[in-house]
């Protein structure tokens, strides 16, 4: 065995806590929920822990279930006022109850060994570009994921893309985030393989 492949192996045993970033909304097309469930199908498999905003809808659960029911774990990070509101997921998951927004994003991201982004709205988007700040800062060294099921976050890349092209990001920043058509494909790429 070379350096490099025991350096590569070393590498996919250190992912085996995904923070999976995805919506909330339960009323999306059954494409998105049927990625989210395959992805947590596949991490169950492996014996990983999904780390997600603890929500009790949408992708957040399908994925929660889904790594479950495979035989993985979950741990959901919520703050105090979604708990009150009755936002949270109640199952086989560790929820772990925060004060605010802000920790709940901390400590997902601190918590996994790297991110993948399922579709969502505003809070994904914020949760996605956050972490790809805290990369471009260098607080951020792990791997990050867009999984781009039926091309959602094209519209994102091409803007990403222009941002480049007008000199608002440097071209080296297009290397912090990589793209995935399948969940596979995003946890190949999430291990480096």
């Amino acid at each position: 065995m070379t350096t490099t492949e025991s350096n590569n192996d070393l590498e996919r045993k250190q992912i085996k806590r995904i923070c999976v970033y995805g919506a909330s909304s339960s009323r999306i097309d059954a494409t998105y929920v049927e990625a989210a469930r395959e992805l947590g199908t596949l991490m169950g498999a492996e014996g990983m822990e999904l780390i997600n905003g603890g929500g009790r809808q949408g992708l957040m659960a399908a994925a929660t279930d889904a790594v479950l029911a495979a035989g993985g774990t979950a741990t959901g990070i919520i703050p105090r006022f979604m708990v009150a509101q009755g936002w949270h997921y109640e199952g086989g998951q560790q929820l772990v109850v925060v004060d605010d927004m802000h920790q709940r994003k901390q400590l997902m991201a601190t918590r996994a060994d790297g991110a993948i982004a399922l579709p969502g709205g505003c809070g994904t988007l914020e949760e996605l570009l956050e972490v790809i700040t805290w990369k471009q800062l260098g607080l951020y060294p792990k791997p990050i994921v867009l999984l781009n099921t039926n091309g959602y976050y094209d519209p994102l890349l091409q803007m990403f893309q222009r941002a480049v092209d007008e000199q608002f990001m440097r071209t080296a920043h297009q290397g912090l985030w990589q793209v995935a058509s399948t969940p596979r494909e995003a946890l190949m790429l999430l291990r480096g393989e």
